[in-house]
């Protein structure tokens, strides 16, 4: 018997993903002029109003308004009559220091030692159906929404489009999980008014309501599908038949949206951010906060452990786990769960089990926080890319950018510093330099 598996995705637009990338813009600029920030960023977004709240610990100074209002005129407010204008919506900072509780725990006078930034438990994930190694329904619908962005900055079709939007793929899997067929396709985006009604009568807004569906609704089907659909391997492509369902603005029109319609909170599409509900979370939010939040860099080590298990054959899908007690560098538990279908052996000839497989992992990949930042590069400015469109399955790549050394007088704006020149990478846990080490400690090289 078949069964069905749905995930979600929301552009950058959406209200609670502006909020995000607020929140991570914000930690980009304090570890511009400060690697060693602390910061823990939220942010809210409603009509007119952006509020930025959290704690911080810096030696720089960061222009906090400047950089909210970067962020949301990127995405594409920028129009008075969106009711969420980049350049004239009002900014309110409640952004204090962080607490000395915290940074007990914290902060060792041996660096290795560095203690986790709170407790809890992080997950990462990998499988096989896609080539980035991440799950198909959450991949294609990331797909869709970023297409849709990109129709809207070309400026060539589909005129009519606002930044927010949402999609969700539905597909259908054979009992041994092997994905069978696309089944339904979801995607909801804001519009211009852009067929005005011919009177004021209900059934002429009616009218004009309907016409403007079926146009998004043809262009969905006739421009963003294709695009998208090309995007995939040819294997993927053989899952779009003629028989799945295809739902467009399902409740009509949708011109009345972002933060206008619905208020943002930086953290609240964890889902959307990780695996589109497969395998596990373990609750945290990730952006707004610093590496030393075990939160953020553990799943970063958790994703970058799992794919290259399955990537170095180990398995064919894999569930890692790590947990943190606050202020302890050494994890207080980890668990690897291949869903059966680990394929290395011990030295008796027999398939390991996942508490083996667990322990050799281990024995190569330290999961002390310190490491984890050290190793991933996580000190680095190197974060509001990864607020939309989730933080794994993407293609990691070097920029070159303008770092500050703060010359210690304090967080004010003439604590300019020195300015270096400095080439980061980005995506550094979807890379896979960890495949020969677990090759070579399985015995499979």
């Amino acid at each position: 018997m078949s069964y069905l598996f749905t995930s979600e995705s929301v552009s950058e637009g959406h209200p609670d993903k502006i909020a995000d990338q607020i929140s991570d813009a914000l930690l980009d600029a304090f570890l511009t002029v400060d690697s060693e920030s602390k910061v823990a960023c939220e942010t809210l977004v409603t009509t007119g109003l952006i509020v930025l709240s959290g704690e911080v610990r810096t030696e720089g100074y960061v222009d906090v308004q400047e950089v909210a209002r970067r962020v949301v005129n990127r995405i594409g407010y920028n129009k008075a009559e969106y009711m969420f204008d980049g350049n004239s919506c009002g900014v309110i900072s409640s952004i204090h220091e962080q607490s000395p509780d915290i940074r007990q725990g914290v902060v060792r006078q041996n660096p290795e030692e560095q203690g986790a930034g709170d407790q809890g438990m992080m997950f990462g994930y990998a499988c096989r159906e896609m080539d980035n190694y991440m799950p198909m329904p959450i991949e294609i619908a990331h797909i869709l929404v970023q297409e849709l962005a990109a129709i809207r900055r070309e400026g060539k079709q589909m005129t009519y489009l606002r930044p927010d939007s949402k999609s969700q793929v539905t597909i259908e899997y054979e009992d041994d999980g092997t994905p069978k067929r696309i089944d339904t396709i979801v995607v909801s985006t804001q519009h211009d008014e852009f067929i005005k009604p011919s009177n004021h009568t209900p059934e002429a807004i009616q009218d004009a309501h309907r016409q403007m569906h079926q146009i998004i609704y043809n262009d969905v089907k006739n421009i963003l599908l294709p695009r998208v659909i090309r995007l995939l391997p040819e294997r993927v492509q053989k899952l779009f038949g003629n028989d799945y369902k295809l739902f467009v603005n399902p409740t009509g029109v949708f011109i009345i949206g972002g933060p206008h319609g619905d208020t943002g909170l930086t953290g609240r599409k964890i889902i959307v951010d990780t695996y589109g509900g497969r395998g596990a979370h373990g609750g945290g939010a990730f952006s707004g906060k610093d590496p030393s939040k075990v939160d953020r860099s553990a799943a970063y080590a958790m994703r970058h452990i799992a794919k290259n298990m399955v990537a170095a054959g180990i398995c064919d899908e894999v569930l890692v786990q790590v947990a943190y007690a606050i202020g302890v560098a050494q994890p207080v538990g980890f668990y690897v769960n291949t869903y059966g279908t680990a394929k290395v052996k011990d030295k008796d000839g027999k398939i390991m089990s996942d508490g083996q497989i667990a322990k050799v992992i281990q024995s190569v990949y330290d999961m002390r926080p310190y490491y984890i930042i050290k190793n991933l590069g996580l000190k680095n400015p190197i974060y509001e890319p990864t607020a939309a469109y989730g933080h794994f399955g993407r293609d990691p790549y070097k920029a070159v950018v303008e770092i500050t050394k703060p010359n210690g007088n304090g967080i004010d704006k003439s604590n300019c510093g020195s300015k270096e020149i400095k080439e980061i990478e980005f995506f550094t846990w979807e890379k896979l330099d960890y495949v020969d080490r677990f090759k070579k400690a399985f015995g499979l090289a």
